[in-house]
């Protein structure tokens, strides 16, 4: 466990917890392969996918050479894109809804103006969907209006008088809303690119319930720690739990709720626990998010684990180096989590990466699973698929000395 910083790992079990994504998890078995070989390639060690046998979790088995050890890694997928899909809404109209709740939850109780306070980034990205949504419902006006003058001007040539002067007002209204419906129907068909819609359902998700994970979730959580928990009885050296982005606070959870019950034996495989991208704040902060609250109270005493959170201050859509329980203003006594590190994008990435992925903002926020061509103290595949446990890592390590550590939400009651 966390205290066992030595150990020496020839078997793990890595369980990744993606962010609010919709998609299928081929995809991150596809990322892996892809960044694994270019990384291995610039670092100079081995390592091999395959698939994985057997039914159950979506996952794949990693074989790894670092140095003289070689290791077995067998990554699954935690899912819960279908609770993702289930809550993104088909429809137009329901969508600008979503975004007078979103922004009145966020508003009116203040928690956007705190937010602010620690990285304007994230906050900024959050008001980009907001932003694009607006500007698509104003373009789709103007050009129904610009097509409802035209109609006006080619029909009073050959159509006057009193009749005309009754009918032509209301079909030139009808038209402008069913030229705005053709316009916002092609601009949601473009979302792939613009992210507008995708990036408004998750906020959404989160501001819904004001911060309380919904039944779905609660109940997926209960099934997650369940996984780890089996996974904790085996003959493995390590059990590492990686939570991206939106991930990471249902990882917090997870792991709150596997030592709350006792399910972590004593004599078991270390338990590490890799934040990465974290968006914590964005639920901490709402007033009814009691139970993340508590969570994250509860884990930042705990010795059964040992918790490192990874971010940069490159990446625009994360609270970059924002200790997740100091800034939640839930700090307790004798906090010992996370150890907040920076992955530092811009001395890991060469001048020229960097110059080409800046403004990929959507990119960079992936980045922590990908290679890096001047790779320095974060590795990813070293870390899931070396010979050394997340504490032989970072035990002993100073945190950043850039991270953010002052209680910044209003909201701190860990008790609904």
């Amino acid at each position: 466990m966390g205290s066992e910083p030595q150990r020496q790992v020839h078997r793990r079990r890595v369980f990744y917890i993606p962010g609010y994504d919709p998609i299928p998890p081929r995809r991150y078995r596809e990322l892996y392969r892809r960044e694994g070989l270019k990384q291995a390639g610039i670092s100079g060690y081995n390592i091999a996918l395959k698939a994985k046998s057997g039914s159950g979790l979506y996952g794949w088995r990693v074989s790894g050479r670092i140095g003289d050890t070689a290791t077995v890694c067998q990554i699954d997928v935690l899912v819960w894109s279908d609770i993702v899909r289930n809550s993104m809404s088909n429809s137009i109209a329901a969508t600008y809804l979503q975004l007078l709740r979103t922004a009145w939850v966020y508003v009116a109780s203040g928690t956007f103006r705190r937010l602010m306070w620690l990285r304007k980034g994230p906050v900024i990205a959050a008001l980009y969907p907001v932003g694009m949504l607006l500007l698509q419902l104003i373009l789709s006006l103007v050009v129904g209006i610009l097509a409802a003058s035209a109609l006006r001007v080619a029909v009073s040539t050959v159509w006057q008088g009193a009749t005309a002067g009754r009918v032509l007002p209301l079909v030139s209204a009808v038209l402008v809303l069913l030229v705005m419906v053709l316009v916002l129907r092609w601009f949601r068909a473009q979302d792939g690119r613009l992210y507008a819609y995708y990036l408004m359902h998750d906020y959404a998700f989160t501001a819904h319930s004001n911060g309380a994970n919904p039944p779905a979730l609660e109940t997926r959580i209960g099934q997650f720690t369940d996984i780890i928990a089996k996974a904790l009885t085996q003959d493995v050296d390590e059990v590492l739990i990686v939570g991206h982005s939106s991930g990471a606070h249902i990882g917090i959870s997870v792991l709150a709720d596997l030592i709350r019950s006792g399910r972590v034996p004593k004599d078991g495989p270390a338990l590490s626990f890799l934040t990465l991208g974290q968006v914590v704040p964005m639920v901490s902060f709402l007033k009814g998010a009691h139970r993340l609250r508590a969570d994250l109270r509860y884990l930042s005493t705990r010795d059964e684990l040992f918790w490192v959170d990874v971010s940069a201050p490159g990446d625009g859509c994360s609270f970059a180096l924002c200790d997740p329980v100091a800034v939640s203003g839930v700090a307790p006594p004798g906090k010992k989590w996370p150890l907040v590190m920076s992955a530092a994008f811009t001395r890991t990435l060469s001048p020229d990466r960097w110059a080409e992925l800046r403004w990929r903002f959507f990119r960079l926020h992936f980045q922590y699973l990908c290679a890096f061509d001047r790779p320095g103290d974060y590795d990813y595949f070293r870390i899931t698929a070396g010979p050394r446990t997340l504490a032989a890592r970072y035990g002993g390590r100073a945190p950043s000395r850039s991270r953010i550590d002052v209680a910044a939400s209003k909201y701190t009651s860990v008790a609904a």
